[in-house]
């Protein structure tokens, strides 16, 4: 029931971190995948070592915040594997700063990148996912779909307003054989957190103080749960949001 073999999976920024754990996870389980990512020379990168691990591999180069771009994307992976059934919505960025001082050009462009691109590619794929007979779309939150800190207001509002997007496409389009779950990173060692890391010194002991596994998780966490959601295995689970953080949201 986790087989993915004759499926095709499109992960956008699945050129690196979480994204490339994403797709990791649907080819070892069998998928066919295609990498969209802005960077020429990661996407290469990524899709030799997705080839490595046995599976038929191909990039796109796509600006996930205009909507013609995405659609090329699309249409890109249905000519190149002959259908879409995984779409994972996983491009993302963050802005930091104080909601009083934040630029209205940084909101849009957070808000843009995390969650109109995940509408834009959603609605470009649906014929493909509905066509497939199982179509699985993985929208990628965040611990701050529940909590809030001072510097992200931007990311915490689009990333908020991915698990809603989740639970109405859900209901959406259940009747036609599409699921649509959303996956919860908690902190995860990517580029976004070393940098993080390295403007907050303090954040890595805070980070591993509150997290029961005493880790910082890493990208190969996500590959089960990819697999998992990909598959036949959940096919009655849908609209739901899964935290990936080694029980950080659940410490009191």
């Amino acid at each position: 029931m986790f087989d993915l073999k004759g499926r095709t999976g499109l992960v956008t920024g699945g050129n690196g971190g979480i994204g490339l754990g994403f797709a990791r996870g649907l080819a070892r389980a069998g998928a066919s995948v295609m990498v969209a990512g802005r960077n020429a020379e990661k996407n290469a990168a990524a899709v030799a070592e997705l080839k490595g691990l046995g599976a038929e591999a191909d990039a796109v180069i796509v600006d996930v915040t205009d909507a013609a771009s995405i659609e090329a994307m699309v249409a890109a992976t249905a000519e190149r594997f002959g259908g879409i059934d995984i779409l994972v919505n996983n491009a993302g960025t963050n802005i930091r700063n104080r909601p009083e001082v934040y630029a209205e050009a940084d909101w849009h462009a957070v808000i843009d990148t995390n969650l109109t691109s995940a509408y834009l590619a959603s609605k470009a794929a649906y014929p493909h996912l509905k066509g497939s007979g199982h179509g699985r779309v993985i929208n990628n939150g965040s611990m701050l779909s529940i909590f809030g800190l001072p510097f992200h207001i931007a990311y915490a509002a689009s990333k908020g307003g991915v698990v809603q997007f989740t639970k109405s496409l859900a209901v959406a389009w259940a009747a036609d054989g599409i699921t649509v779950n959303a996956v919860l990173p908690g902190w995860i060692d990517t580029e976004l957190t070393r940098k993080a890391r390295k403007d907050m010194p303090q954040l890595n002991d805070n980070v591993l103080a509150r997290t029961p596994k005493g880790r910082w998780g890493a990208m190969e966490d996500f590959e089960g749960l990819a697999a998992f959601l990909g598959s036949d295995a959940s096919a009655f689970i849908t609209g739901v949001a899964i935290p990936v953080d080694g029980g950080f949201s659940v410490q009191g």
